[in-house]
């Protein structure tokens, strides 16, 4: 399909200038329109509609400049070109004033009134985009605000959380790092009937491996030492409602035995006590590990796995939904502006290509971060995308502390293994003398992506 000319309305009263200039654009690739005066080129506006205008300064009736004012003061967002044989500096600086896209004065090349025009046109057609995308933006509700984007993946998505949401099903989330598994957690809980129940959102890999019993099925007082007080723990505090659990490959293997009885025998047993406690929870569990390789390798129970994943939702990596990537990206920058009180920046083409042209290997996660660092950015009147990417992709600092400088050296070191060892989970740990559940931690804690090094 070709793609569409931009449109140019040419206005001028010299016969002879209108067609040439008529003729010129048309074979430089622009759809062209000629008016032989200014009040004929204002009242066809509406029925064409174009993308930039290009007038004659001195014309009987209704000036260039006149034409400006009254095309300013219908709120038409219209880039106006404004050309002269009798220009002078007073009379360019006057014409930017009023809001003229540029002035020329005659005779001019050609070639760079082409130019002039196709610039005017692109900006008027990524003004249009900015505006449209942010009133979609404002316009979302329900599932479509929490989980943006048009793209086929998406709606495919969307469409399965609806339809899984009034189900008592338990369902795995799966997906690589950033690309929003608790937000479609959450939405699943929201569109469920256990909406008005608790939501338990819990980092598996988080939790110490000692203190993994006690923070999933609670604990009496004095089960073991520190526990001064009774605690119910993350199952009973789902209890009604939904409970999350992250980073699912980072369970303890001895303690998957204890998580499959609860989720079969919906009960749990506080450590310390002789006495069940019956539970009515829905599951949602996650990972960006391929649990099936850990079931092969003897990592993760195979009846827990199955247990598990009943339904399973896939969530596609941003750059898989190019075609989304910018209306996500401005409802960050929205977002963000707000929080930050500041205007909403507008993309320029640039900006659309860089955010189209990254891979974005953190996400969503990592398109809000360079968001936020572009809104910042404009509150200062300056900044691009790929100058907060950039930022973004940069090396950290030079460390101000001992504790900065072990971490950002453990960092590397465990880098360095995952590269050498292709993400192999075993070798991996074996290689740096640590166990499999430090390691799973040190990921997290370091935000480190195992499938990038599968």
């Amino acid at each position: 399909m070709a793609e569409e000319k931009y449109k140019v309305a040419v206005v001028d009263d010299d016969r002879e200038m209108r067609e040439s200039l008529e003729h010129f654009l048309g074979k430089a690739g622009f759809d062209v329109e000629a008016f032989p005066t200014a009040r004929l080129a204002l009242d066809g506006l509406s029925a064409t509609l174009p993308d930039v205008l290009v007038t004659d300064m001195r014309m009987p009736g209704m000036s260039g400049f006149e034409l400006l004012d009254e095309i300013k003061k219908r709120n038409v967002d219209l880039p106006v070109v404004l050309i002269s044989a009798h220009g002078d500096v007073p009379m360019a600086v006057e014409a930017m004033q009023k809001g003229a896209y540029t002035f020329l004065e005659k005779p001019f090349d050609p070639a760079r009134l082409a130019r002039v025009l196709q610039h005017g046109a692109e900006a008027h057609r990524l003004s249009i985009e900015n505006s449209n995308l942010r009133q979609k933006v404002s316009q979302l509700s329900g599932l479509d605000h929490v989980l943006l984007g048009d793209s086929g993946l998406m709606h495919e998505l969307k469409d399965d959380i609806r339809n899984v949401a009034d189900t008592e099903a338990t369902i795995m989330v799966l997906g690589e790092t950033g690309t929003g598994k608790e937000v479609v957690a959450r939405s699943i809980h929201d569109l469920s009937p256990r909406v008005s129940g608790p939501f338990v959102a819990v980092n598996c890999a988080a939790i110490p491996e000692n203190l993994f019993e006690a923070s999933m099925f609670g604990h009496v007082e004095g089960a073991f030492t520190g526990a001064t007080s009774a605690s119910k723990g993350y199952f009973a505090s789902a209890n009604g409602g939904t409970l999350f659990l992250d980073e699912l490959g980072a369970c303890p293997l001895d303690q998957q035995a204890k998580l499959l009885r609860a989720l079969e025998n919906r009960e749990v047993m506080p450590v310390g006590s002789t006495k069940a406690e019956k539970i009515d929870i829905r599951v949602v569990s996650a990972t960006n590990e391929n649990l099936e390789g850990a079931v092969q390798e003897g990592r993760f129970r195979e009846d827990l796995f199955y247990r598990l994943n009943t339904l399973i939702l896939e969530l596609p990596p941003l750059r898989t939904i190019k075609e989304d990537i910018v209306l996500i990206f401005t409802h960050f920058l929205t977002e963000y502006a707000a929080t930050y009180g500041t205007m909403v920046p507008t993309l320029t083409a640039d900006d659309v290509a860089t955010l189209q042209g990254h891979d974005w290997p953190g996400n969503v996660r990592e398109l809000r971060q360079v968001a936020e660092r572009r809104v910042l950015a404009n509150r200062r009147g300056k900044g691009t995308v790929a100058e907060a990417l950039s930022y973004s992709s940069a090396q950290p600092d030079e460390p101000e502390t001992l504790r900065d400088a072990m971490n950002a050296f453990e960092r590397q070191l465990i880098v360095k293994a995952m590269e050498n060892h292709s993400g192999d989970m075993e070798t991996v740990a074996s290689s740096l003398s640590i166990g499999r559940r430090t390691l799973n931690e040190k990921l997290v804690k370091y935000d480190i992506n195992r499938t990038d090094y599968l």
